[in-house]
């Protein structure tokens, strides 16, 4: 199941700022926590006391509580890969090796006796969780974590990413990855804040945009907003997010029927099987509405990129299909323009694959 989620620097922020960030992400569904330890400063026992707070409350609100670490965090906490009472302590459900040890290690911690999750940097394209998987590890107990850019143009490539990503997911493990507020007084654990992306092509891209890209391609199962704090406008916009799949939003045209919003909004969307470079179409809703007058009411002579299409009863047994065009095309004269997809978004038109499930929603 794919969960949204957030990430705290209580180094940074009161502890009222970051429980009222908790409650309020809760209420809009988000369930999982990064924090980091790489960068807190204060002596073990001022930490221990701050998480366990804070962790604790998170818990409280249905939140899987993952923090930051590495061996030199190891050494300055005094904790073992055979003794991880520290992280049970400050109430973590698991941790996130930023660098990680032989593989041997790492695959005994996953049978620790507190039941802890050990996630891996998944940003780095070496056999690290292939050794990892050698040594035979609790896999229900290993995750996947990408890592996130503070720098303008130091995120992952594409290709890069999916080729890290893959490794993990051939194991059919947990994966995540982050996405970025575009809130003006964000922060990090860092000082520079210029966005923190694991992508380099999410860095100027909406919030909700770049989780719908990694909805879109499949491969991610945890999306993790990386900065505090998110605007409320942002956060809102995930009440009610179907994570099964990607939902793109739409720019309606004036004048559209009530048969044909229906037939936009009110199903569930499949990209045919036999794909093409042309259009993604949708063809269970002329079975369904087959038999219905679907007049013809908006043709411009040019269907253009991110156009929605239901095609009139003039085009006989195709009635009632739905369709996005992926390219510039003639129109036959047959089909009704019924609204557009974001400008933003129509660049996740061309990772849907045969198959795929989509939702469109209308823009307010």
């Amino acid at each position: 199941m794919k969960r949204l989620g957030i990430s705290i620097y209580p180094e940074k922020s009161s502890k009222e700022e970051v429980l009222e960030y908790i409650d309020k992400a809760a209420y809009f569904g988000f369930s999982r926590m990064f924090s980091c330890l790489l960068s807190a400063v204060d002596d073990k026992e001022k930490i221990k006391k701050d998480f366990k707070d804070i962790n604790s409350f998170a818990k409280s609100k249905g939140f899987e509580v993952i923090v930051d670490v590495s061996p030199s965090v190891f050494s300055k906490l005094g904790i073992t890969y055979n003794d991880l009472r520290f992280f049970t302590e400050i109430q973590a459900d698991g941790f996130r090796l930023d660098e990680g040890f032989t593989g041997n290690e790492e695959a005994l911690m996953t049978f620790n006796e507190h039941d802890l999750k050990v996630e891996i940097n998944a940003s780095i394209d070496v056999h690290t969780i292939d050794i990892i998987m050698d040594y035979c590890p609790n896999r229900y107990n290993l995750y996947g974590c990408h890592n996130f850019y503070p720098h303008v143009y130091s995120g992952l490539d594409f290709d890069y990413f999916n080729r890290c990503t893959n490794r993990f997911k051939k194991y059919g493990l947990k994966t995540a990855a982050f996405v970025t507020s575009q809130n003006r007084n964000t922060f990090g654990p860092w000082p520079v804040t210029q966005g923190l992306v694991t992508l380099e092509m999410h860095r100027d891209l909406s919030l909700m945009t770049q989780v719908k890209h990694y909805l879109s391609m499949e491969n991610i199962d945890d999306i993790i907003i990386s900065n505090c704090y998110p605007s409320d406008k942002e956060l809102e916009q995930f009440k009610d997010l179907d994570l099964r799949l990607v939902t793109f939003g739409v720019n309606l045209e004036d004048g559209v029927p009530e048969l044909q919003c229906r037939v936009m909004f009110e199903e569930l969307h499949m990209n045919r099987g036999d794909v093409n470079s042309n259009m993604i179409r949708s063809t269970q809703t002329r079975v369904k509405y087959k038999g219905n007058n679907f007049e013809l009411f908006n043709a411009p002579e040019i269907i253009k990129r991110g156009d929605v299409v239901i095609e009139s009863s003039k085009y006989g047994h195709y009635a009632g299909e739905l369709q996005i065009a992926k390219r510039d095309m003639k129109n036959t004269g047959f089909s009704n323009v019924v609204g557009k997809v974001t400008e933003e978004e129509l660049f996740i038109l061309d990772y849907l694959k045969p198959w795929q499930k989509f939702k469109l929603k209308m823009n307010e």
